[in-house]
């Protein structure tokens, strides 16, 4: 068995990897003792419980507004015409205690019809909107 022994007198050219394995660990703890420390707290402002929490002792009846596959509208069952759902939308506005303004789509109906509903409700001022799911 021939062993091979660095005799020739050249130099040594493996890397001493100990003393870089100290220095990581060494990095590695000083991290893990200042990390905690770096950590601080994020200020976030939550929206407070109102005070008046009392509820209409009569609340109104709310308004089931209907839109079907082909974007006609019906209010409470009946149909109304596209052009009145803004003067109709603004009396309900005015209303104290407001009616909740119920919306009931199908499948079919037409994204930009209902997009359309949405903001005439919101331009007449109105605040309580609901989707009704229909079976």
């Amino acid at each position: 068995m021939a062993f091979s022994s660095n005799s020739s007198g050249g130099a040594m050219a493996d890397i001493n990897v100990t003393p870089l394995v100290d220095v990581m660990l060494v990095l590695l703890i000083i991290f893990m003792v200042t990390a905690p420390m770096a950590s601080y707290q994020i200020q976030v402002d939550l929206p407070q419980p109102s005070k008046n929490l009392e509820q209409p002792k009569d609340p109104p009846k709310p308004i089931r507004l209907r839109i079907d596959g082909n974007g006609q509208l019906f209010w409470d069952g009946s149909p109304l015409p596209t052009a009145a759902l803004y003067p109709q939308l603004q009396i309900e506005a005015t209303r104290d205690p407001q009616p909740t303004l119920e919306l009931e789509t199908n499948g079919e109906t037409r994204y930009d019809v209902l997009a359309n509903v949405l903001s005439t409700a919101k331009n007449a001022g109105m605040e309580k909107i609901g989707f009704v799911e229909t079976m």
